[in-house]
Parts: structure tokens; sequence; C-alpha cells
């Protein structure tokens, strides 16, 4: 049937579908060709430049120091999301807890501390011998039972993880909360009904299907979190940032130790993202993906 008397009758027409052909796009064809040519242009920009001091970026890639820095930035970030993950777990029931003050508190908690900015919240923790010349413990408003220094404890070490503890469990509160709330209350109720108790129903039923929403973010989080370090260096902390500075301080070349970090940062932030897309695999075995596939 032809074009003409498939419109007269309302019909459609007959499509043979192994003489289509693909429809010629030329913004397409345009994209890429500004894509090649930008894409060219800054690879020139990068080889022929002697400014980045390339000799110098392979000279320190693999210093002592720089290594010593950047396992310094990984173990805080570790420990820093270990214990905000455990803390933020605890601040998530809080918010969803039918106990008022208790709500309230764990709100206020999430409020102040995503509100105050983590290089503010570095330099206060670092600060807080000028409030607390000594921290003690004791009966309240009774005898103490032990005193000790506040310059004593707080080093920067310890500053920089009570910092970015504080301030990562606050994030990863909304983040397991948000995973929870995902849950179906139908499988509460079918887990209390089978006779689990709150704490099996909890980590056997609502956790392991939260964990599919809680992931990706958390991901992202932890990425965010190593990229954060970074600003440990403010307050004399041997991180990777910490580390290069040191170097160029001494030596002037600024760029080229700036390209060493961010070579680390990339490889490690990598590194993450494949271990995040994993689990995110792993988590989510039995779901369609985005293209309609089936994770196995």
């Amino acid at each position: 049937m032809t074009a003409t008397a498939a419109a007269a009758t309302g019909e459609l027409p007959d499509v043979d579908v192994a003489t289509a052909r693909h429809r010629f796009r030329p913004w397409r064809w345009l994209s890429g060709a500004v894509i090649a040519v930008l894409t060219f242009q800054v690879a020139w920009f990068v080889t022929h430049n002697d400014r980045f001091e390339w000799p110098v970026v392979a000279e320190y890639l693999f210093d002592p120091n720089v290594l010593a820095g950047l396992g310094m930035s990984v173990l805080l970030t570790v420990l820093a999301m270990l214990a905000g993950s455990a803390l933020g777990v605890l601040l998530a029931l809080g918010r969803l807890a039918d106990f008022g003050p208790v709500r309230w508190a764990c709100g206020l908690y999430i409020g102040l501390f995503r509100g105050i900015p983590p290089l503010v919240q570095l330099l206060f923790w670092f600060n807080l011998a000028y409030l607390l010349p000594r921290l003690s413990f004791g009966v309240p408003f009774g005898p103490t039972l032990g005193s000790w220094s506040t310059n004593d404890l707080i080093t920067p070490l310890t500053a920089a993880l009570i910092g970015l503890t504080l301030h990562e469990a606050a994030y990863m509160a909304e983040i397991v909360r948000a995973g929870i709330l995902s849950v179906d209350p139908g499988q509460r109720d079918a887990a209390m009904a089978m006779g689990f108790t709150g704490g099996q129903t909890f980590f056997r039923v609502v956790l392991p299907q939260a964990m599919r929403v809680i992931i990706p973010p958390t991901g992202s989080q932890f990425i965010s979190l190593l990229k954060g370090t970074s600003l440990v260096s403010v307050i004399a902390m041997t991180d990777l940032l910490h580390a290069v500075q040191t170097v160029y301080n001494q030596t002037y070349q600024i760029v080229p130790m700036l390209i060493v970090a961010c070579f680390w940062y990339l490889v490690v932030v990598t590194a993450l993202s494949f271990a995040q897309s994993r689990l995110e695999r792993r988590f989510g075995r039995g779901q369609r993906s985005s293209r309609g596939e089936w994770l196995a």
C-alpha cells in the first residue's frame, strides 16, 4: 500500500524494516566534532605547556611523604565514615522514634551539624582548649573522678576525627532514614506476625531492603568525605594536601605538586566508585536495572 492510499483510507502504511535507514542528524555530527576539537586542544595544551613540569610530577608521585599523606587521608576517611555511619544509624532511629524529646534532639543535632561548614567545625574542635582548658568526668554537680589537659587530648588527629565524624553522622542519619522509610511498612508487620523481635525485624528484614536505597548516596558521601579530608591541612594535619604543600612551600613548584595530589585523589576515588558499583549490584539483585534487565 502506498503512502497516498494509506492516507486516504486512514490506515498506517506498511514499513519494510529491511530497507529502513537511520535518519541523518547533523547536530550529532556537529557536537561530536566540537567535542573532538576541544579534547585535542586540551590534550595539546597539557602536553606542550612546559609549566606543568611533568618531570617534577613524576619525581614526587611516589615520594614517601606524599604516600604517607595519602595513607593518612584514607585512614581518616575510613575511621570517620565508620564512626559517622554508626552514629548516623542511631540518629536515624531517633528521628523515627515515637518519643518526642528524642526525635527533637536528633533533629536538632542533624540541623546543627549539617548547617555549620566542616572547616568551621574542624577549627572549633582544634581550639576547644580555649573553652575547656581541662576535660574531666565525674558525678554531675559532684566530685570529679578524672581530669586531663585539653591540649594534650585534642591533637590535630583527634580534632580531625571528631569534626569529620560529627559532620558525617548528620548526613548519614538522613541517608539511613530515607532508606528505612523506603521499605514497605507491610514488611515490618509480616516480620512481627512471624514472631520477630524489634531488633530482628530491623536487622533481618528492614535493613537489608533499605541498603538498596542507602548504598548509592553512602558511596557518594564516602567519596565526598575523602575529598573533604583536605580541609584538615588547616589544623596542621599531615594529610595528602598538607604533604604536597610542605614540598611546594620549599620548592615553589606549586602546580606540579597540586597535580600530584589530584592524581592520587582521582586514583582513590576511581577505586571507591568501582567498589560502590559492585555493592550496588550485590544489594540490587532481583531488581530490574534502568535498562530493564534483571540484576543477578
